[in-house]
């Protein structure tokens, strides 16, 4: 694809993946324009875009992707040569107390912003050629026990509303591309971590409740585990989809680090101990794993989750560039940054 020039939209830019993505992107792509519209939701904040926002090659609008009049707006005022679309709800507790909004923006957003790029592009003459990339999870493949892993293969089947709406999604996003012939490329990835995470997710939450002193929650037995991919490797593997990777296929991306909750946990803690060790002793205790209590479980809580990205690897040549131990530690080092910065230590 040669889509490097030119206007892209970006869906919930302002999120956790997507405003690493935007950074990242618009480093590597000197000559690509970003558009980044966001409802700005608690997940999203213009906070998180400080690094780019007064480029003159980085535009944003704040804007519902659901709502139709705004969308059809976007596109007749812009020449969007592609879409990356993460704009999403994704917290899974919130899923399961209220799924309205996961179905009004997961599902319905998407089919918006589908039906728009469809119908300009069909206009242009170009509909096969500008390029849809809808930005998944793993969950919608749904859980495995102690063996196997997910393939681009593996059946949908979605165990909460989060995962159910970003399978409804793909399908169709799918659809789209059958029908229509859009140029769609679907990518799902494993559990990511970094820098500019939501608070509620479980690296911040392990980490915001150690340095206040407070008990670290963790659900069930602390034994479900989880495929770690750190955030700016899953911006690369991105970039490659995006540009090289095939029409109306799906790419998973993994970053090869399976590991149980309280093992983070424990991780977490050990770095803590370690770079912030006057904090523990203020709470009276000899390590930040004194605080580590277990909760009652999730409703639907996905035992493991895994995924083979062998198709990744062999088409489009991308390979995880992180360890996990040394992503980890800069990960904790950037929270413990804004930690101080906010309480002025």
């Amino acid at each position: 694809m040669n889509n490097q020039e030119g206007t892209i939209l970006i869906t919930g830019g302002a999120g956790f993946i997507g405003s690493n993505f935007i950074q990242y992107f618009m480093g590597e792509h000197p000559n690509v324009t970003i558009l980044n519209i966001d409802k700005l939701t608690y997940a999203g904040s213009t906070d998180n875009l400080k690094e780019v926002e007064r480029s003159d090659r980085y535009q944003f609008i704040h804007g519902d992707i659901a709502h139709v009049s705004l969308v059809k707006h976007v596109f007749q005022n812009y020449d969007i040569r592609g879409v990356i679309h993460f704009a999403a709800e994704s917290h899974v507790d919130r899923s399961i107390e209220d799924s309205r909004a996961f179905i009004e923006s997961n599902v319905l957003g998407t089919m918006t912003l589908l039906q728009a790029a469809r119908d300009d592009w069909e206009k242009k003459g170009e509909i096969s050629s500008r390029r849809f990339h809808q930005i998944s999870t793993d969950e919608i493949y749904g859980s495995l026990g102690s063996d196997g892993k997910f393939s681009e293969e593996t059946t949908y089947d979605p165990r909460n509303p989060y995962s159910a709406s970003k399978a409804g999604a793909n399908l169709l996003v799918k659809s789209f591309g059958y029908t229509y012939g859009m140029n769609i490329v679907i990518s799902s990835s494993s559990n990511n971590y970094g820098p500019k995470q939501h608070k509620e997710k479980l690296i911040p939450t392990i980490i915001r409740k150690a340095l206040a002193g407070e008990h670290i929650p963790i659900y069930g037995d602390g034994k479900n585990i989880r495929d770690w991919l750190y955030v700016e490797d899953h911006c690369r593997a991105l970039d490659a989809i995006y540009h090289q990777g095939k029409p109306l296929e799906t790419y998973n991306v993994g970053g090869g680090n399976e590991k149980t909750n309280i093992a983070i946990a424990k991780q977490i803690c050990d770095i803590l101990d370690q770079i912030k060790p006057e904090i523990k002793l203020q709470a009276g205790i000899h390590s930040f794993k004194e605080l580590i209590t277990f909760t009652e479980d999730r409703k639907g809580h996905d035992r493991r989750y895994a995924v083979d990205d062998r198709k990744l690897r062999n088409e489009l040549g991308w390979k995880p560039k992180e360890d996990l131990d040394d992503a980890l530690r800069k990960t904790v080092e950037w929270y413990v940054k804004q930690w101080n910065l906010q309480t002025n230590r």
